[in-house]
Formats: structure tokens, C-alpha cells, sequence
């Protein structure tokens, strides 16, 4: 076991698991971080795709966040001063709310801290889904396939539905909370096309409509180059269409999308659409985060705060300060 035991093991290296990391390493805590992703994204992941030889970039989870806590506010104006969010201001209702995105793609923030983290030593290991947690006693036992983690205290900060299913036999009171959170699912359309659309505006939405987010990903700061498009289906309208494949489902959502704006459709010279099962999880809007210190295990995550990228980032430090006592 040696080399593998780590005093705070974390499970989700997304915005709320890499928050708590990143106070926690403040403190001079000893800290390794688990994502089954291959690298930094989750909900704020960003895709690049070749497009007449040109590498063409998408947001296809978050589009954009807002900061109204104090503290999470300093946190976005250091990743600003690091060049990894900007201002968007095709995404604000009023100047005095302001949105931000990642750049070059919304993974800034998260590359930044998960940067910060090996910077000082600690790991952040991709591709490592912890498919088992027990204790046997002393200590925490996390298995991942053919390889073996310990650690003394052990964090959660998934999504509610995977969380749940993790902790239903290590943390039974824990798993109950994060299953009685219901996410809604939505489909997200990325396409791009050879000449710029004829619509004015950068972003459209409408709660309402078959596509309930669409944006020019082209337009966002630090994005150059291929006119490109990111739709978001409402939950309604992606629940509709939900077991059918992604090559029946993009066209299905393009139609909605030219539809919506008002213009004759345009043949995209890429087209994809991706699934996310867990896209807006419902907010128990209790407390931002729980830790067991008897036990010594805890769980963050934007379900237990509020469904935003501000409320995961506010979960994840909220479950350092706990820890830290």
C-alpha cells in the first residue's frame, strides 16, 4: 500500500471536488484526487473537433456562470488574472451581473486549479473511476478496477446520482440524501458551419422552447475561427428524444433550432450531439455541504447548494472549511 495512502482522498475532480482540494492544500493538507474523466471538464467540458482542417472548440455542458458569493468571486477574479475566464457579455441580463466563461474553453477554471494541485505535489489521477468504497476499520478503501486506494478521510463530490450509488453501503445516510435528488437530462447539439448564420444575436433562450439555450460557441472570448453552435435541449424536449441514438437526435434538434430562429436551415458541415443523463440536478437547498467527522467522510456537490457552477464551487469549499474543523 505504500505510496497509494493519502490523508484526504477526493472522488469528483470537477468544480465542487477541486474547490475543497484546493483550500484544503492551502491548509497543508496532504491531498489526492480521483475523476473518471480524462481530464479536466465534467459539466464544464469543453470538445475540440477537426473541421475542414481547421480545430473547432465547443462548450457543450456550462455555457457561462455568474459570481454573487464573496469568496467565490476572488476565486474567478485570480482565473481571470491567470487568463482562464473572461467576461461574456452576450450572456448577461445586466451589467452589474456579470458572466463568465473558461478560456479557451469552459475547462479554464478547472485546468487551473487541477494545475494548481500538481503544482504542490498532490495528484489529480484521470481515467479513474472508484467503482467500490468500505473501511475496514482504520481506514478508507477505495477500489478502482485492478488497483487499490487508502486514505483516512474520504470526499465525495460527484453527481447526486452517482454519489448515491457510491456511498449506499459506506455512508447509508449520505446516499439517501443524494437519492432524493432528481437531475433532468438534456441533449446538447454541437454544429458548425462553413459561413457565418444570419442570426444577430449570439445567444437565444427560451425556457419554454424545444431548444432552451442556444449560443454562437465561436463568439465567446478567446474562440476564433469556424462559425459554431451550441444548442441545448429543454428537458422536456430531450426526455422526448432521450433513447434514440445521437446520429437521429442532432438533425431532430437543428430542425427545432432553425426553426426557433426564424431562418432557413443550413447544412452544417459537422454535427454531433452528446447526452447528459445528469445535466440540472433539483437543489435540496439545505446545507452547502456534510461531514462526518466520526466517520470521517463527507459530500459537496452543486445539488446540495444550488444547480450553478458559483453553487458546486461554494459546496466543494464549504466541505474544506468542515474538514478543517
Amino acid at each position: 500500500m505504500d505510496g497509494l495512502h493519502s490523508d484526504i482522498a477526493i472522488i469528483g475532480a470537477g468544480m465542487a471536488g477541486l474547490a475543497c482540494a484546493t483550500k484544503l492544500i492551502e491548509a497543508g493538507r496532504d491531498v489526492r484526487v480521483f475523476d473518471k474523466g480524462r481530464g479536466p471538464g465534467g459539466r464544464m467540458a469543453a470538445r475540440r473537433a477537426e473541421v475542414a482542417g481547421k480545430t473547432v472548440r465547443f462548450d457543450h455542458g456550462a455555457q457561462y456562470f455568474t459570481a454573487r458569493d464573496a469568496g467565490f468571486r476572488e476565486a474567478v477574479a485570480a482565473w481571470a488574472e491567470q487568463g482562464a475566464v473572461a467576461r461574456w457579455a452576450a450572456a448577461e441580463k445586466s451589467p452589474e451581473d456579470a458572466a463568465w466563461v473558461g478560456t479557451p474553453g469552459m475547462n479554464g477554471p478547472i485546468k487551473a486549479m487541477a494545475d494548481h494541485v500538481a503544482e504542490t505535489g498532490r495528484e489529480v489521477l484521470w481515467s479513474t473511476r472508484i467503482e467500490s468504497l468500505s473501511n475496514d476499520g482504520e481506514r478508507w478503501v477505495l477500489g478502482a478496477g485492478d488497483a487499490t486506494y487508502t486514505a483516512d478521510i474520504v470526499l465525495i463530490a460527484i453527481p447526486a446520482e452517482q454519489a448515491a450509488e457510491l456511498l449506499s453501503e459506506a455512508a447509508p445516510s449520505f446516499a439517501a440524501k443524494a437519492a432524493s435528488v432528481v437531475s433532468e437530462p438534456c441533449w446538447a447539439v454541437m454544429a458548425a458551419f462553413e459561413e457565418r448564420l444570419p442570426i444577430e444575436t449570439d445567444s437565444l433562450r427560451d425556457s419554454d422552447a424545444p431548444v432552451s439555450w442556444a449560443a454562437r460557441n465561436s463568439a465567446k472570448p478567446g474562440r476564433t475561427g469556424t462559425e459554431a453552435w451550441v444548442l441545448h435541449a429543454s428537458p422536456a424536449r430531450s426526455r422526448e428524444v432521450l433513447d434514440l441514438p445521437k446520429e437521429e437526435v442532432a438533425p431532430i434538434l437543428l430542425s427545432d433550432f432553425f426553426t426557433q430562429a426564424g431562418g432557413a436551415p443550413v447544412e452544417p458541415a459537422h454535427l454531433v450531439a452528446h447526452r447528459w443523463l445528469f445535466a440540472q440536478p433539483g437543489s435540496l437547498k439545505d446545507k452547502p455541504a456534510y461531514f462526518d467527522k466520526t466517520k470521517r467522510i463527507g459530500i459537496a456537490g452543486d445539488y446540495l447548494h444550488s444547480p450553478r457552477v458559483e453553487g458546486a464551487w461554494v459546496s466543494g469549499a464549504a466541505l474544506a472549511s468542515q474538514v478543517l474543523g
